[in-house]
């Protein structure tokens, strides 16, 4: 799916609702991304003097932000001083057309602010508002700043990451915050459809960071509760399958193995030359098969270590057995699945011209979304939010002097 970034009209199953993305970082304004995507008109709100601190996240080119190219996609820019009377009044101006606002502000913020949802939902009973923390809106730590590092580590992820013998270990990426956006896109996907079912209500939805991730990191929990045990680190091993495991190869690179399923972990032998150990009762299960790791982690490792990259993921592949090389993110630009399926697409930028990214997440074949347009500088469609609104230009000339927008 080949995008020009003309502004053509927006597609996809979300044509029609309206957004304001009042959220900073990555766990909202990537919500209210993947609610663009899909068709949803959005507008990105940002203070006049310190906009969102992610355009400073990452690399840039020429000094201009690259991550925020992506995350800001199919948004309308508009800067707004929520802090202020007038701003909030505008706010309540924009939220009362809307469908949806997503914020991420410490509990509390928007309620000092005149923005609580009984408020913004007095005008407007259908609205959705996702409300984004680190730990809810409510609860003894409702008050604590809490950033994806922190739940990473809270949720078990970092506990369970890592080898054996070394520390907890933190993701070099956004993992709890980019979880969080995706789950808010289905949070509020499901108030959407919900208001559609009981006669036009909205509803507030509390989305905080830890839940999700926590889900993701799996079983552990239900464990501890039930057997009384914690779940350890072993490294790039699992405790349900083996061989699983990363292999380096005979030209140095890496690829991935997996068996969890029993008749994989057959064919991966066969592969290896030691059809022997089928006959082991061990080998039965998955989880017994984990407990002679070390066997069988040297059968593999030493026959890929005799072969190159190319060599080990053909065999594989013929005798279907799981098995992916270890990519750098260049090496994604070229992969022929990744490029057949238009995973990553070239879009056009005012800016820097032609750019890859990764695509809409989803490929839906009757409403589909679309890359639009890529993230804009800030306040690029502020005069043209605010005209839409019934200001005229005296009035927006005033508004800037004040330093409202």
């Amino acid at each position: 799916m080949k995008d020009d970034t003309s502004e053509h009209e927006p597609s996809g199953p979300l044509r029609g609702i309206k957004v304001l993305d009042a959220s900073t970082i990555l766990a909202g304004p990537l919500t209210a991304q993947i609610l663009g995507d899909f068709g949803a008109e959005v507008i990105k709100i940002e203070h006049p003097d310190k906009p969102d601190g992610l355009r400073g996240h990452g690399l840039d080119k020429d000094g201009v932000p690259l991550w925020w190219k992506m995350v800001s996609r199919n948004k309308q820019a508009m800067t707004l001083n929520l802090s202020t009377p007038d701003g909030q009044q505008i706010f309540r101006d924009l939220a009362g057309e809307a469908d949806v606002v997503i914020e991420n502000f410490r509990p509390g913020t928007f309620e000092r602010w005149g923005l609580s949802y009984e408020r913004l939902a007095a005008g407007n009973p259908g609205l959705v508002m996702l409300r984004v923390t680190g730990f809810g809106q409510h609860g003894p730590y409702a008050e604590r700043p809490a950033f994806g590092t922190l739940v990473e580590s809270m949720s078990g992820f970092a506990y369970l990451t890592g080898q054996p013998d070394g520390p907890p270990t933190l993701p070099a990426f956004g993992l709890a915050d980019s979880i969080a956006g995706i789950a808010g896109s289905s949070a509020v996907s499901m108030a959407l459809l919900a208001r559609e079912r009981n006669g036009g209500t909205g509803q507030e939805v509390d989305l905080d960071l830890l839940s999700p991730i926590m889900t993701a990191v799996g079983p552990g929990v239900i464990y501890a509760d039930q057997l009384g045990i914690d779940q350890e680190r072993t490294g790039n091993r699992s405790q349900n399958n083996a061989p699983r495991n990363l292999y380096r190869t005979e030209d140095d690179h890496w690829v991935a193995i997996s068996t969890s399923a029993h008749a994989i972990a057959e064919r991966v032998m066969h592969i290896v030359g030691h059809p022997e150990v089928l006959d082991e009762q061990w080998f039965a299960t998955g989880r017994e098969r984990a407990q002679h790791a070390d066997l069988l982690d040297t059968y593999v490792g030493e026959w890929i270590a005799e072969r190159t990259r190319d060599e080990v993921t053909s065999v594989f592949e013929k005798a279907g057995a799981a098995v992916a090389p270890v990519y750098r993110p260049s090496d994604l630009l070229t992969d022929p699945q990744v490029v057949e399926t238009d995973m990553i697409t070239t879009v056009e930028d005012d800016e820097l011209g032609p750019m890859r990214m990764q695509n809409v997440m989803w490929r839906m074949g009757q409403s589909p979304g679309s890359i639009r347009h890529t993230g804009r500088h800030a306040g690029a469609d502020t005069d043209k939010i605010l005209t839409n609104l019934g200001r005229n230009a005296e009035d927006i000339d005033n508004l800037r002097v004040r330093g409202i927008i």
